[in-house]
């Protein structure tokens, strides 16, 4: 037991230090709370001189501290459990625009009946050690010691009332075009993969949802009830397979319906052998689809990770998000390694994603997987992701990977040259110095040298994958997944809970890029405020990184041109050789042009680029040079088809693609609302509204219809 200090009440949980209490709450991973910092203090009313949880049992109208704009509902409502009073003040902090907190409880006594219940605005408290500043004063995860908090009281029939609320805060409250991204508003619709394991494990049967099964070329609908899933050919013909049991396929199964039937746009796949054995998966989820149509340009395929207890192929599809970001795809599980299932896959894939292909794939080194992406993928550049040929190095090449000069001269060839030209000079240097030309796996690497030499790739979109650090990111994707589980349906929830930590980081980015933009190193440049503006906050960094390196690192030579409004610069980067690179400028047109080729590679213009936009006295970033998928708005307006006429006019024209492109629509509004009633209430009337026109349009017909056939 303790004295809460600021409140004078009497504590269940806490620990008394000096003159305040270190305040602790009950939602998992909450950093510590300095001493002092805790609950709102309120010594001089009624409330602050009794116990905590002693308030007198009368049905008196709660105390409220504050304005008491848009309380009403919080007020008055009556619940009936912990989860509906949190789902209620978070429902307040939503329309509010601040997020929530657990906080204290206490007890009946002898028992262990919540009699009382605190919940505050995130920012309670303070972190210790950290100072407030003006800079981060107004950052979402940064505490100010805000004393807004609501407590309620449950009576002897269990009813949960708000007897006290603190409606002010000491900070700026999110914008309503930001409140979706309070992290309170996520818990809401958190906890899927957790909620899912306990179902798995708990044999839960989730009623059965139609499956896509690949049977040779056909596809099939499978409705058949999982109870009577012993009598299907493939499950009785999977019982004599000593790789898979029964039960494990059952169970894996059952978890992809379930997920089927909790999110509408879910996609599974299974593809059956000539036995009649369930042989490979792929699924992906909804949210995965609407992050491939607007990061899916560059893909990462993995397939080097093995489960070790059926030596089953884990393989993700992975990309980048607008923050630099790993984002899940989709997954699959392969029992091999061969032409067919990866043709199977690719094409699966491919149609999860509505057949849209992606322009880059970046894959191990695997001669069979290569031929499956020439046949599925036609159009898309095939390249050797640098990290597995880095991990190859280590076993074919010895001793030489501590010798930093080799280390220098191979890193050179894979990304460090800017022509053919001097990539096979490089080569020629390392086989020479090191006496390398017997060397049979690097004969072997040089014949696949256009799938993994940033030189021969030059106009290529990469998105930076093969950059440090995001290289190393996603070439340990799930080895902390498949070194610890063994159980199929088990690797599937880890990958879905490793995918929602990966969106929780997502939202997090989201949330600090809307709060403020990113602090310019040279405040007064037109350029740089241009580019906080518009980019994540990361992609900024790298933006100013390459500006400084272009205005303040750079020698140019301006070259003649006979027409005015076109310039040519050499530039050279100092500190870098003497590496020429040449920029064509047109000022009539904004038309940039690198020999370097970063634009085209990465999406962002080159120190180069940077240098000859400052000495035209171009103050902001050309339109064309702004890649959408790098900025704050990536994920806004995706699927409203009148932004692109080529679309709206294929949406018009074909029912499939109208169909196909109103529900990705949808799906991602009815995303965007999940977790805030605010937004639930006004997408609910918009669907209303819509109704109600098609329904008078269609009756409208309907008379015409009939009154010109009488």
């Amino acid at each position: 037991m303790c004295v809460d200090d600021s409140a004078n009440a009497v504590v269940e949980m806490g620990v008394g230090v000096d003159q305040g209490v270190v305040s602790q709450h009950d939602d998992v991973g909450n950093d510590r709370v300095m001493e002092g910092q805790g609950v709102v203090s309120n010594s001089g009313d009624e409330m602050g001189r009794r116990g905590y949880g002693d308030e007198a049992e009368t049905e008196e109208a709660a105390t409220v501290q504050g304005s008491k704009e848009g309380t009403e509902e919080l007020l008055r409502k009556v619940v009936y459990s912990e989860e509906e009073a949190y789902k209620l003040y978070c429902d307040y902090g939503h329309r509010m625009g601040f997020s929530i907190r657990k906080g204290k409880q206490s007890y009946f006594t002898g028992t262990k009946r919540i009699r009382t219940k605190d919940y505050f605005c995130s920012k309670e408290g303070m972190k210790e050690g950290e100072k407030l500043t003006d800079a981060n004063f107004n950052d979402p995860h940064t505490r100010t010691n805000c004393k807004a908090m609501v407590r309620f009281r449950v009576n002897d029939q269990g009813e949960w009332k708000v007897i006290r609320l603190v409606s002010d805060h000491n900070h700026n409250l999110a914008r309503p075009e930001e409140r979706h991204l309070l992290r309170s508003a996520r818990s809401l619709i958190a906890g899927r993969s957790s909620s899912v394991e306990a179902m798995l494990y708990g044999g839960y049967q989730a009623p059965g949802a139609p499956s896509r099964i690949t049977l040779g070329s056909t596809d099939v609908t499978n409705n058949t009830d999982t109870s009577k899933q012993d009598s299907l050919p493939c499950y009785s013909s999977m019982a004599r397979s000593p790789a898979i049991g029964n039960g494990d396929l059952q169970s894996l199964v059952r978890h992809l319906k379930s997920r089927a039937n909790e999110d509408g746009m879910f996609y599974w796949d299974v593809q059956i052998d000539r036995g009649g054995r369930m042989t490979n998966f792929f699924w992906r989820d909804g949210r995965s689809r609407i992050d491939f149509d607007c990061f899916g340009d560059v893909v990462v395929f993995d397939s080097t990770y093995r489960l070790n207890k059926h030596n089953l192929i884990c393989a993700p599809f992975v990309g980048v998000n607008h923050h630099w970001q790993s984002t899940m795809y989709g997954c699959a599980l392969l029992a091999d390694e061969s032409m067919s299932s990866f043709v199977w896959l690719f094409k699966s894939f491919l149609e999860a994603m509505g057949n849209r292909h992606p322009r880059s794939i970046f894959t191990n080194q695997d001669q069979v997987m290569s031929k499956a992406i020439e046949e599925v993928f036609p159009n898309t550049c095939h390249r050797i992701s640098r990290w597995h040929i880095q991990k190859n190095a280590a076993s074919r090449l010895g001793a030489l990977n501590g010798s930093k000069a080799f280390n220098k001269l191979f890193t050179k060839c894979m990304q460090g040259c800017e022509s053919e030209a001097e990539f096979e000079e490089a080569w020629a240097e390392m086989l020479s110095e090191f006496k390398l030309g017997d060397n049979k796996w690097l004969k072997k690497l040089y014949k696949l040298k256009q799938k993994w030499s940033g030189a021969l790739n030059k106009h290529t979109f990469d998105g930076g994958v093969e950059y440090e650090p995001q290289c190393d990111s996603l070439s340990n994707i799930f080895h902390c997944i498949a070194d610890k589980l063994t159980s199929m349906s088990a690797i599937v929830v880890a990958v879905d809970k490793l995918t929602e930590d990966w969106r929780e980081k997502e939202f997090d980015e989201d949330m600090r890029c809307s709060q403020k933009p990113p602090a310019c190193i040279i405040k007064h440049s037109d350029i740089l405020n241009h580019a906080a503006k518009v980019y994540t906050h990361r992609i900024y960094k790298l933006f100013e990184t390459y500006f400084l390196d272009g205005c303040g690192a750079t020698k140019f030579k301006q070259l003649h041109c006979e027409d005015d409004n076109r310039y040519q610069f050499e530039m050279t980067m100092q500190g870098r050789g003497s590496r020429v690179c040449i920029v064509h400028f047109d000022m009539s047109t904004m038309q940039l042009n690198c020999s370097c080729s970063k634009f085209e590679t990465m999406g962002l213009l080159c120190p180069h680029a940077l240098k000859a936009l400052s000495i035209k006295n171009v103050c902001s970033i050309p339109e064309t040079y702004i890649l959408k998928r790098w900025t704050k708005g990536a994920k806004k307006w995706v699927f409203n088809p009148k932004q692109y006429e080529s679309s709206y006019q294929e949406c018009m024209d074909d029912e499939a693609a109208y169909c196909n492109h109103v529900m990705r629509y949808a799906y991602d509004l009815v995303t965007k609302s999940q977790g805030h009633e605010e937004l639930r209430k006004s997408l609910w009337e918009t669907l209303e509204s819509g109704e109600k026109e098609l329904e008078k349009y269609l009756e409208n017909v309907t008379q015409y219809a009939l009154s010109y056939a009488t």
